[in-house]
């Protein structure tokens, strides 16, 4: 951490340093960019074991943009490979099935986020081009033709030709830059915690489908212990949160229809409101979104990270491609590249997940019963049934060459 100084000069200033917007301080800095990054946050709030209980299914195209990194060898030995996921309406006998060959890569990895965020804090750490300012607050910051300035509450004045805001969904920064959004609330609470079972998960994925929203058992490491992340009507949550630890693990029980035998609490509870927002461009005078600044989804199909994930490494690939042929950082051209790389694949997704959320939240049978269709097609058509798996495994589209695991 870094203070004091007139005028700190950085190629890059990144507004917020959660995951994603530290990996892609990683990756800048990687290539020799200079990079300063912002948060209000003690670094030791955001370490602490009980600051986020969720878990994270890193994609494969996502673990690979890691393992460039080097991060994910850290991370390897907490990490639980995704080989096969099951999803059902409801407790359906025949779940629609994506499963790896044996020499493929798994569909994705899953790792608590607190792990997570400690790793790539500690690699952050190492990166002496990558300076961090926190805990403060900005103060001030201007955006002309000429760069960009951050004025922060310590008197320390930073400038940069452009500015990246990963300051995640409620975003000051956006607001001010003017960036239209839209948004809505679901009618939904999602009530995380982990367990363990007498049953071995076998780095099965389960995502069951009831009206009130998806119930989904995720593995974790060891091979008896898996994170959920059950989607409940938000007027319902607070009852549920409430529960006693034996009136809680019956219901887990039951909604999961025994798949993983008895049950045990390895993790508090906690609950998060869900909503939608997506806004209308991710870039302006220099200055780029990444990350749930620019767009949150639905939690149904775990792509909210990898999302993020998937802005850094464009991003990235952007700048340092100017950086080499001399470009300003926030000349417009680069920003239009990117506009252009991100915008289409981060609707798509959200748009999907949207739609996923409304269809499987239709009560009756009538809905049940297409739905059933619906997923007994996906499961005899081979052609539609990969390319589910290659969006689970953030493989489709146009990858920057760090989610193919080439460095930039």
């Amino acid at each position: 951490m870094r203070y004091g100084g007139v005028m700190e000069r950085y190629d890059v200033i990144i507004l917020g340093s959660g995951l994603v917007g530290l990996t892609l301080g990683i990756a800048l800095e990687s290539a020799g960019l200079r990079v300063a990054a912002i948060d209000a946050m003690p670094p030791e709030r955001a370490l602490d074991a009980d600051f986020d209980g969720r878990a994270s299914a890193i994609a494969s195209a996502s673990w690979r943009m890691l393992e460039t990194l080097g991060i994910a060898a850290d991370l390897r030995p907490h990490g639980c490979a995704i080989h096969r996921i099951e999803v059902r309406d409801g407790l359906q006998r025949n779940a629609l099935d994506f499963t790896t060959a044996p020499d493929d890569d798994p569909l994705g990895t899953m790792v608590e986020n607190r792990i997570l965020r400690r790793v790539i804090h500690d690699r952050a750490g190492h990166c002496k081009n990558l300076v961090r300012y926190a805990p403060v607050r900005v103060t001030d910051q201007t955006r002309d033709d000429r760069g960009t300035t951050v004025s922060l509450d310590t008197g320390v004045v930073l400038s940069a030709p452009l500015i990246v805001v990963a300051e995640g969904r409620n975003s000051e920064s956006r607001a001010k830059a003017g960036i239209r959004i839209a948004q809505w609330r679901y009618d939904h609470t999602a009530i995380i915690s982990a367990f363990d079972h007498t049953r071995p998960h076998n780095n099965i994925a389960h995502e069951i489908f009831y009206p009130a929203g998806p119930f989904a058992l995720l593995p974790l490491h060891p091979g008896t212990r898996s994170a959920l992340v059950w989607t409940v009507s938000a007027k319902d949550a607070p009852g549920i949160i409430a529960l006693s630890d034996r009136a809680f693990l019956h219901e887990i029980e039951k909604k999961s229809g025994g798949l993983l035998g008895k049950a045990s609490l390895a993790a508090p509870r906690s609950s998060y409101p869900l909503g939608f927002h997506h806004t209308a461009r991710i870039t302006a005078q220099r200055l780029a979104l990444v990350g749930d600044a620019g767009h949150g989804i639905h939690p149904i199909a775990g792509q909210g990270l990898n999302l993020g994930f998937r802005d850094a490494a464009a991003l990235a690939e952007v700048l340092i491609d100017g950086a080499r042929t001399g470009l300003d950082l926030g000349d417009v051209q680069l920003l239009e590249r990117y506009e252009r790389w991100r915008s289409i694949d981060a609707l798509s997704v959200a748009m999907a997940t949207d739609t996923l959320t409304r269809l499987f939240g239709i009560s009756g049978r009538p809905a049940s019963a297409i739905r059933r269709l619906g997923l007994g097609a996906v499961q005899r058509i081979a052609p539609l049934k990969q390319f589910f798996m290659s969006e689970a495994r953030g493989e489709t589209g146009a990858l920057p060459r760090l989610l193919q695991g080439a460095a930039v």
